[in-house]
């Protein structure tokens, strides 16, 4: 039988391997925190917020891994990507997969330790947060889950099969023939929401239904979009919606429109707390560089300005180092930008 296992089983993985178990799968939960295992083994995964169940199911710490495993879905921050995916290489059968469910852009980074034919990666379309040990909240709608999948050269359809039907267990798998345009898109989205969130220390319904906050961010829309085409990427539609059509703009009327059109776009995935400032509050570095500072990179690197990322990244890491907290009144310190 193929062995599945969820490596950095936080708030995300815990709802994912919660959903597979309760489907019929089988899977590891993996955490370094040795309180959040023992309450999942003690007491099951309880999942609370749009949604309510809990779960038995199986969670250990990464020493007590053994044997190979056929997929393993990573979760940790990208910060210990280097040395997590070196390390989970010698857990991984000889066709067996990494399955990347992190932010940014991970994929080449991991595929150079573990190989292209072993690499895939995964955008997620939903959120959730870890509210104690044992405990998560799903903060996004149960009828607007989904992954948007892709594989990199050399992966078989034989391993995107296996892979697309453990994930189906919890919502619907989209094939993503395009994965940079579909990685692109969930930055999008990320930087925007994520970042701005994180700023003004709120979910994403503090920015898509605040009229600074929509100001601000559907100019952040704009240069990742600005960014993304100079790279020579064409996005990828998320949830069947055009996100290129819909919120770019190169005049006052179209940008009003995308502005008005936020809070509707936004309105399923309104409670999501930014995992930057989940991390933030427990005193735990964010991947504010894996995020918004990929715009900033990519941009530097093609000639496009990204003044409002700029500032993102800027604040978080005032933010970071305790020099300002995350606070509504932060959305000002772009109007000089608008």
């Amino acid at each position: 039988m193929a062995r599945y296992a969820i490596y950095g089983a936080g708030s995300l993985g815990t709802v994912l391997g919660a959903f597979i178990t309760k489907n019929g799968g089988e899977i590891d939960l993996i955490n370094r925190n040795k309180a959040h295992v023992a309450l999942l083994n003690e007491k099951g995964a309880h999942i609370t917020g749009t949604t309510e169940m809990t779960v038995p199911v199986k969670a250990i710490t990464p020493d007590q891994m053994e044997g190979k495993y056929d997929v393993i879905v990573l979760l940790t921050k990208q910060l210990h990507n280097k040395e997590v995916v070196t390390m989970l290489k010698e857990f991984l059968s000889d066709e067996g997969v990494i399955v990347t469910l992190q932010n940014g852009i991970p994929e080449p980074g991991i595929a150079e330790i573990v190989g292209e034919d072993h690499t895939m990666g995964c955008a997620v379309e939903w959120g959730a947060a870890l509210i104690e040990p044992g405990v998560c909240e799903l903060t996004s709608e149960t009828d607007s889950l989904s992954f948007h999948m892709g594989k990199m050269n050399g992966v078989t359809d034989k391993q995107f099969r296996m892979v697309k039907e453990l994930l189906e267990l919890m919502c619907p798998v989209h094939e993503e023939t395009n994965l940079l345009g579909a990685r692109w898109s969930k930055l999008l989205i990320n930087a925007t929401f994520s970042g701005l969130g994180t700023v003004v220390g709120g979910v994403f319904g503090d920015i898509s239904e605040s009229d600074e906050g929509k100001k601000v961010a559907i100019r952040c829309m704009k240069e990742c979009i600005d960014v993304g085409h100079a790279a020579g990427v064409t996005f990828a539609p998320v949830q069947g919606k055009n996100i290129v059509g819909l919120f770019y703009y190169k005049g006052a009327l179209k940008r009003a429109f995308g502005c008005a059109l936020l809070p509707i776009a936004m309105k399923k995935h309104r409670l999501i707390e930014p995992s930057m400032l989940q991390d933030l509050k427990k005193g735990k570095p964010c991947e504010i560089d894996a995020i918004n500072g990929v715009v900033c990179e990519f941009g530097r690197k093609h000639g496009v300005a990204t003044p409002i990322n700029d500032r993102i990244v800027e604040i978080v890491k005032k933010i970071e180092a305790g020099i300002i907290k995350p606070d509504k009144k932060n959305i000002y310190m772009f109007r000089d930008l608008l």
